[in-house]
C-alpha cells in the first residue's frame, strides 16, 4: 500500500477514536428514580432543550421508553453538555403517547425534574437544569395526574375591563368578579369564561362555550349618552370548534359562534382566532389575531342610535352586522406552584360602520380580563 495512503488511513482512524472517545467523556447521564411507579404501562422520558416544546410537550430532544422494573430506575444515556427540562410519565394505555384531555392537559401521570410539581400549566425555567460536560445527574421523580381525581379549582379575585370609543368619554368600564377557576376532565372554568369539552380529545374539539359580556357603556358615561339608557349585561352561550395545527407549528385554530341566551339584546357573536403559545421564564404568553362578526343586534345595542334617542348633533343611526380585528394576548404567571396570574388583553379595531356611528369617537377599543388565584 502507497504510504500516503497509510498516513491517511491512520489519520482518519485517529480522527474517528479521538470523535469517539471525547463523545464518552463529554457526554453524560440522566438517572430517574421513579418514587411511585404506575402498576402498568412503560415508563416514558421526553428530554426538552427548549421552552416552547416543553410548554406544548411537543417534539423532545430525546424520548426514551422502558418496560416497568423493579429497582424503578431509568437512565438516559449520552446527552451533550446543555440546559434541559425532564418531563416524566407513565404510559397507561401503552399507545406510545401521552394521552391528553379536552384543554390538553394530560390525563395521565406525569413527573418533572428538580422535584417540580405545578397545579397549572408547567413552567421550563422550574423544571431546567444544567448537564455539564462528563457529569450525570440523578432526579427522583414523583408521577402524579395533573388534575388530580376531581380536577383543580383555584380562587381569588379578578376585574374584566373595556376602553370606551364613545364621544367625550374617557372612561374605563370595568367589574370587579370573584376569580373562581376550575380545571377539570371535560370543564374549564376561568373568570367570565366557561367551556365544556362535548366531542374529541385529539387535535379536533368541540366544546360548548360560555362568557359574561358587559354592557358597552351607561348613559351618565358622556353628554353624548344622555338618554340613550344603560346598557344591559348578559350571557353569551354558543359552540367552539378548535384544531390544533401540526404540532411542530404550535398553533391553535379556533372558530364559534355565541348567542344572547338571556335575551337581554338578542343577536350573537361568531369569531376566528389563532394562538400560539410561547414560554418566557415562569410565563406561558399566547399571542393571538381574531376576527369577529356582531349581529346587527348587538352593534346597534353598542353603537347605534335609535330614532326614539335621536336629538340634534346626534342623528338616528342604524347598523347592521359589524366585523372587528383583534390582536391580543394571555398571559399565565406562575407565582408559586399554587398561586398564578391570569392577563388577558386585547387591541380591537372596530369596522367603518361602528366609527360612522354620530356616538364614536375612537377607532379602537382595549378590553380584558386579569384575576391572582390560588390553586387548591
Amino acid at each position: 500500500m502507497n504510504t500516503n495512503y497509510r498516513y491517511i488511513i491512520t489519520l482518519l482512524a485517529l480522527i474517528a477514536i479521538f470523535f469517539t472517545f471525547s463523545e464518552k467523556v463529554l457526554a453524560a447521564d440522566i438517572k430517574v428514580v421513579i418514587e411511585n411507579p404506575p402498576a402498568k404501562g412503560p415508563i416514558v422520558l421526553l428530554l426538552f432543550d427548549s421552552a416552547n416544546t416543553f410548554g406544548d410537550i411537543r417534539n423532545p430532544f430525546r424520548q426514551y421508553s422502558a418496560v416497568l422494573e423493579d429497582n424503578d430506575s431509568y437512565i438516559i444515556e449520552n446527552i451533550p453538555a446543555g440546559e434541559y427540562a425532564l418531563l416524566i410519565y407513565g404510559d397507561l394505555n401503552k399507545n406510545g403517547i401521552l394521552d391528553k384531555n379536552f384543554i390538553g392537559i394530560p390525563r395521565e401521570p406525569v413527573g418533572f425534574s428538580n422535584n417540580y410539581r405545578p397545579k397549572g400549566p408547567p413552567s421550563y425555567s422550574k423544571a431546567k437544569f444544567e448537564l455539564d460536560e462528563g457529569v450525570s445527574v440523578n432526579f427522583d421523580v414523583l408521577l402524579e395526574k395533573p388534575l388530580g381525581d376531581n380536577g383543580r379549582i383555584g380562587a381569588g379575585i379578578g376585574i374584566i375591563m373595556r376602553s370606551s370609543p364613545y364621544l367625550m368619554d374617557s372612561e374605563i368600564v370595568y367589574r370587579v368578579i370573584p376569580a373562581i377557576t376550575y380545571i377539570g376532565e371535560r370543564l374549564q372554568i376561568i373568570g367570565p369564561n366557561l367551556k365544556v369539552g362535548l366531542i374529541g380529545t385529539g387535535d379536533l374539539r368541540l366544546a360548548l362555550s360560555a362568557r359574561y359580556r358587559i354592557g358597552a357603556y351607561e348613559e351618565d358615561d358622556s353628554p353624548a349618552l344622555t338618554g340613550m339608557g344603560d346598557r344591559d349585561d348578559t350571557l353569551l352561550l354558543g359552540f367552539a370548534l378548535e384544531y390544533d395545527l401540526p404540532r411542530a407549528w404550535g398553533i391553535d385554530l379556533s372558530a364559534g359562534y355565541e348567542h344572547d341566551v338571556l335575551d337581554r339584546i338578542g343577536g350573537g357573536e361568531s369569531y376566528i382566532e389563532v394562538e400560539k403559545s410561547l414560554q418566557w421564564g415562569r410565563s406561558r404568553i399566547a399571542p393571538s389575531a381574531r376576527i369577529s362578526w356582531l349581529s346587527s343586534e348587538l352593534s346597534n345595542h353598542d353603537f347605534g342610535v335609535p330614532d326614539s334617542n335621536a336629538i340634534p348633533g346626534r342623528p338616528a343611526y342604524t347598523i347592521g352586522s359589524a366585523v372587528s380585528y383583534e390582536i391580543g394576548v394571555s398571559t399565565y404567571i406562575e407565582v408559586t406552584e399554587s398561586l398564578g396570574v391570569n392577563i388577558n388583553a386585547q387591541l380591537e379595531f372596530l369596522g367603518d360602520e361602528v366609527r360612522e356611528s354620530p356616538i364614536v369617537s375612537e377607532s379602537r377599543v382595549i378590553k380584558g380580563f386579569s384575576a391572582i388565584s390560588y390553586i387548591f
